[in-house]
């Protein structure tokens, strides 16, 4: 039987060769190939500042912190989206408002945005969904009549773009996740990017144990509290090879979804998920919606298919619904639909043709 998994990281000779340096060269803790890696960020990106961080999580964390969200402010968060989202909000002693997501997109809905916003409102954290970028033409309008910071869970997004622009150079502060079910990975890390150059030098203070920071660079003086979230050379040289081959890979992804989506657009039992209106989806995951999503992904997965839902609808767990630092707005019609039918399909670099007509054949058996 075949065996196909959801992913695959890039994990090449050069890049076991760049650990083995790193090893090799006897400084293993944050240093030059963390800095290289950081740089290559801020290349592909276009942002100013890119400062990598040890998850995705803590990247958010750390950017409320900075643009000064705490105790008494809320932060306007969608339902559908991994925990952490909400979790972040809760650990820099704010409230979690949740609104809902576009049934068709699985995106933040934009006016419950608006009709959320209160006095005490500090920042926006919407999460471009499984590589699809947001509307940030409107996220900007809404920033600038509000007064509000635009915080971006951008943790599947590294390649998506919208209206030519990479994201990372589109929020306020934008936080990639470098987890192993991403294309461009740390095994655990994470990035933030931003172009306020104060904002960045708060942060690099602040994952520094709080070490004065001049023209960029850190000094031998502690001048606030801090904490310890460098990454190490030994993870950024994972993560430093692979931005190397990111035009690559990130190619490769988009043709394999440009060829799921003609194998499967006719199907009346599969809905493609919208992509934003002049936008570029980088896939870090190829979802779509059908009905009895569990019984098709239990039937895929016994034919050696990996397949896995979407992600989370945060108003159905414990830690959000019957917490009183969290606020849910709204029904949630279409965040329920996203995690009663979403379903991601295979998508690494060296999926073959085979392999993935493969999935669609017995896919397309599923679903009669």
């Amino acid at each position: 039987m075949k065996r196909i998994p959801l992913i695959k990281p890039f994990i090449t000779g050069d890049v076991k060769d760049k650990v083995g340096e790193v090893l090799d060269s006897g400084y293993l803790t944050e240093g030059p190939v963390t800095r290289e890696f950081e740089k290559e960020f801020e290349r592909y990106t276009g942002c100013c500042r890119a400062l990598a961080m040890t998850s995705c999580t803590t990247g958010l964390e750390v950017a409320l912190r900075a643009v000064g969200v705490g105790q008494g402010d809320e932060v306007i968060i969608p339902d559908y989206t991994y925990p952490a989202t909400g979790h972040v909000v809760g650990l820099v002693g704010a409230r979690a408002v949740i609104v809902d997501v576009s049934r068709e997109s699985m995106l933040i809905e934009y006016d419950q945005i608006e009709e959320a916003i209160g006095r005490r409102t500090k920042a926006i954290l919407p999460v471009s969904l499984f590589g699809n970028p947001l509307d940030y033409q409107r996220l900007s309008e809404i920033r600038d009549k509000y007064g509000v910071h635009v915080i971006e869970d951008a943790a599947c997004s590294i390649g998506a773009e919208f209206r030519g622009t990479k994201v990372g150079n589109l929020a306020d502060i934008s936080v990639f996740s470098l987890h192993p079910r991403k294309f461009i990975t740390t095994g655990e890390g994470g990035m933030v990017t931003t172009n306020n150059a104060g904002w960045a030098d708060w942060m690099l203070s602040y994952k520094h144990f709080g070490m004065g920071v001049h023209d960029s660079r850190l000094t031998a003086s502690f001048e606030q509290p801090g904490t310890n979230y460098k990454l190490s050379d030994i993870l950024a040289a994972v993560g430093l090879v692979q931005m190397k081959h990111i035009d690559d890979l990130l190619s490769k992804r988009c043709l394999l979804a440009r060829r799921y989506v003609e194998y499967l657009q006719d199907n009346p039992q599969v809905i493609i998920p919208e992509t934003t209106p002049q936008g570029v989806h980088s896939y870090q995951s190829f979802c779509l919606f059908v009905e009895n999503r569990n019984q098709i992904m239990q039937e895929l997965r016994a034919q050696g298919i990996e397949a896995q839902i979407g992600t989370y609808s945060l108003h159905m767990h414990k830690a959000f619904k019957n917490n009183p630092n969290c606020k849910i707005v709204g029904d949630m019609v279409g965040s329920r639909y996203a995690y009663d039918h979403c379903m991601a399909l295979p998508l690494y670099h060296d999926l073959t043709a085979d392999d993935q007509e493969y999935v669609v054949d017995t896919l397309s058996r599923c679903l009669l």
